[in-house]
């Protein structure tokens, strides 16, 4: 998707509130993925993408602009979190991990894209092979022939769905189950490391023609679908396109005032991401890839170290640093009311399942705004997750009474202060807080 900046940013508005220098600033990174594309490929490998770190308090939208980014521009997205890895020689995630989960979701996304150009393709086999099994139950079951059946359009029948919940017996692989050799290695499958030295296991199962529906067209669409160009347009996606998001990246960061202990290993982490993150080649099922254009998008709370603790190596391959800011009542009105998945919409749509008709008034916004903004002033600032542990306390009731009869519930500032205000009701929202 070629978008400009400016349409990036306003495409995130719909989902992120605040935040706009973040958004400014992974807009213009996306923006360059696409300039560079335009040129030449002498010029293309000389420009190298700038790799950016988004200080700012949990709760306020680091991984969200980031995988609404991806998700945007349909791009191989990964996110990961820097405690999970370990210095080499110490059992846990190897960092070039990161990059293998990258050309999997590469993989899956140009696999599911082959698929979608092949279904209908597939579909018509699918839906002989289906018709041929539905006559055959049909003729055992009823003492009528194939040939009767299919006079009778079953063909058609299926495509309308008739037949959806008519069982049928039909042979599937049997896949082995992938299995963890060493904690935190990864899995691996023993089909997969003989490939097709060994003949393929199929199992019978008895299942209903839309459950066979599936089974059927995954095998007849991977038929059609050529994996070694899939391979290769994944490795070229990954390394042209990923994106890789590092969260908690300052529990690696040495405190500045503390030194040996686990601190060693803090900087162990980052000296083995240091040359991922620089561009170095790794090794995976798919083939090598390269991880010199890959952008790195960085986040973490640093309220306890400093962006200045990572080793400056290691600062340096991030030039960009964007903070982003706690919010303030405002914004907690519009994250509210705004995005395409308000808070306020999801209530409205779980409970409306049971009947309950959920209306939220102005006054009752700014109410709940207000009391999330004191509590995150009071007590730990965990960012918009404060609003699920106001709402949750606020509709508790609302949700337990809820038996399916058809009401309207008015969510108002009175019934707000009822439920939620008061000094003892503000503290009492504690026990919620994991």
């Amino acid at each position: 998707m070629n978008l400009s900046p400016k349409q990036i940013v306003k495409e995130l508005d719909k989902y992120i509130i605040g935040q706009q220098s973040a958004k400014k600033a992974v807009a213009i990174a996306l923006r360059n993925r696409y300039r560079r594309s335009q040129l030449s490929l002498a010029e293309m490998e000389e420009i190298t993408p700038k790799n950016i770190i988004m200080k700012g308090p949990t709760g306020v939208g680091k991984t969200e602009i980031a995988r609404r980014l991806a998700k945007l521009v349909g791009a191989p997205f990964v996110k990961v979190e820097a405690t999970k890895y370990t210095e080499v020689g110490y059992v846990g995630r190897d960092v070039e991990s990161m990059i293998r989960d990258l050309v999997e979701c590469s993989v899956r996304l140009v696999k599911q894209e082959r698929f979608n150009k092949v279904t209908e393709k597939a579909g018509q086999t699918v839906d002989l092979k289906l018709s041929k099994l539905v006559a055959e139950v049909r003729r055992l079951d009823r003492g009528e022939t194939p040939q009767d059946i299919f006079e009778k359009n079953i063909l058609d029948g299926l495509k309308k769905g008739y037949y959806d919940n008519e069982v049928i017996e039909i042979e599937i692989v049997d896949n082995p189950k992938p299995m963890e050799l060493v904690p935190g290695a990864g899995e691996i499958s023993i089909g997969s490391i003989f490939g097709d030295m060994m003949p393929k296991k199929k199992k019978k199962r008895k299942l209903t023609v839309k459950e066979a529906r599936k089974y059927l067209l995954d095998e007849e669409a991977d038929k059609l679908i050529d994996k070694d160009s899939v391979n290769e347009e994944a490795i070229r996606r990954a390394e042209n396109e990923g994106i890789i998001f590092i969260d908690e990246i300052d529990k690696i960061a040495a405190k500045s005032n503390k030194g040996g202990g686990q601190d060693v290993s803090r900087e162990g982490v980052q000296r083995d991401i240091l040359p991922i993150v620089e561009g170095s080649t790794v090794m995976t099922k798919y083939g090598a890839i390269k991880t010199d254009y890959i952008l790195f998008i960085a986040a973490g709370a640093f309220h306890i170290s400093k962006v200045g603790d990572l080793i400056p190596e290691l600062q340096g391959r991030f030039p960009i640093l964007v903070e982003l800011s706690s919010l303030s009542k405002q914004d907690f009105i519009d994250i509210l009311t705004t995005p395409r998945n308000a808070i306020t919409i999801q209530y409205a749509t779980l409970l409306k399942v049971d009947g309950v008709d959920l209306k939220f008034t102005d006054e009752a916004i700014s109410e709940i705004a207000g009391i999330a903004e004191e509590m995150n002033a009071t007590s730990e600032d965990i960012g918009a997750r404060r609003l699920h542990t106001v709402m949750e306390n606020l509709l508790e009731d609302v949700s337990f009474l809820a038996d399916g009869e058809q009401k309207e519930v008015v969510i108002d500032r009175a019934f707000v202060i009822e439920k939620l205000g008061g000094e003892a009701k503000t503290k009492d929202l504690k026990k919620y807080i994991l």
